[in-house]
């Protein structure tokens, strides 16, 4: 993490501006969003620069018109944020405008935070203190959020599984061909979520099995989306609360997967976990775990995205889990009984892929 190695900088005066963009920055979070979803920046970007008349015109059909006073205050803070730049009576989009509008990543780590934690994360010194996820009394009376996915306001339940699926999906094609190389006759996806990499591993692997191993909701959802695709033959169902004192396991599969999933528990819940999966596992079973380590990112953007992503377990998710750092994994696995065989780096958005084998 060489980014981390050293201080940055910076001269003063720029330091106590950074200083100031993070004691407003609730306020810069929410301009922006504004800017996208009136479809300021928009305007501005089709037109290669504007005034605020023709920008005014061009957002009145958007169905939440604007008045003069509310865009006036919006264009002055994304000049202040580094959005735009004004020139001869036009605004302008900057290269952060630019990205915020277009790229893929940074819209979906906007909506994710808006729906999910910008309410939740005023709790965040409660969570801290209390190790519970005091936050999550915004969707209702939860211990944690996974059992209340199904049941969430369809903006938060979409932009929740978005933010999920945008990581992963991006890593699918590189990680098939490493899973299954071998072929493997039945594959366990425990907390396989929406079911979409099992689908991912029918669809490259004909004669491939598949058993899903999550909390009956979210099979639920699962067992659906797996039939619409066409493999409900393939794809079977195993409920189980990975929480309680002895769940019950798949046994003897080839290839056990867990795709950013054990980041959901507290390390103590990680061992158990661990554990029950060893005890499953037969001696040639192999246990792959996909994760987004913070030390392994391949830039400060994006370990500052998965650093930011603890705050939400801490106060949304669950209260105790979050984004770890490498070596955390390295001893647990080793704690358990398993030794990893191999490991590969940079996958997809910054994913890490680890084999593990019984010792």
């Amino acid at each position: 993490m060489p980014f981390y190695s050293k201080p940055k900088a910076l001269h003063a005066f720029d330091a106590k501006c950074e200083a100031q963009k993070i004691a407003f920055a609730p306020i810069s979070f929410q301009a922006a969003r504004c800017l996208l979803r009136f479809g300021v920046l928009d305007a501005i970007d089709q037109t290669g620069g504007a005034s605020v008349a023709e920008i005014h015109q061009k957002i009145q059909f958007a169905g939440e018109p604007l008045s003069p006073y509310a865009l006036g205050v919006l264009l002055d803070m994304g000049l202040s944020m580094g959005l735009l730049w004004h020139e001869d009576g036009k605004y302008q989009l900057d290269k952060t405008g630019h990205f915020l509008l277009h790229d893929g990543m940074s819209r979906t780590n906007l909506e994710f935070v808006h729906h999910i934690c910008y309410q939740g994360m005023f709790k965040l010194e409660e969570s801290l203190l209390s190790g519970t996820p005091a936050g999550l009394s915004q969707f209702g009376d939860w211990d944690t959020l996974y059992p209340a996915l199904s049941s969430l306001p369809l903006a938060a339940k979409e932009s929740w599984f978005a933010f999920d699926h945008f990581y992963s999906d991006h890593a699918f094609d590189s990680l098939l061909p490493l899973v299954l190389a071998d072929k493997p006759a039945h594959l366990v996806d425990i907390g396989g979520n929406t079911g979409k990499w099992a689908r991912a591993c029918c669809g490259y692997q004909a004669d491939l099995k598949v058993t899903i191993m999550d909390l009956p909701q979210q099979l639920a959802l699962a067992s659906v989306a797996c039939a619409e695709a066409g493999f409900a033959e393939r794809i079977h169902y195993h409920p189980v609360d990975l929480l309680t004192e002895a769940p019950s396991f798949v046994q003897g599969a080839d290839v056990y997967w867990m795709s950013q999933f054990l980041d959901c528990f507290s390390e103590a819940q990680i061992r158990a976990v661990l554990s029950h999966t060893r005890e499953a596992m037969g001696r040639d079973s192999r246990l792959y775990i996909l994760e987004t380590f913070w030390d392994k990112q391949p830039n400060e953007a994006s370990a500052y995205c998965v650093n930011a992503t603890s705050l939400y377990f801490t106060a949304i998710a669950n209260g105790n889990s979050r984004m770890y750092h490498s070596s955390v994994f390295e001893r647990l696995i080793a704690e358990t009984g398993l030794a990893i065989s191999w490991q590969k780096h940079n996958i997809g958005l910054g994913h890490t892929l680890l084999c593990c084998e019984i010792k």
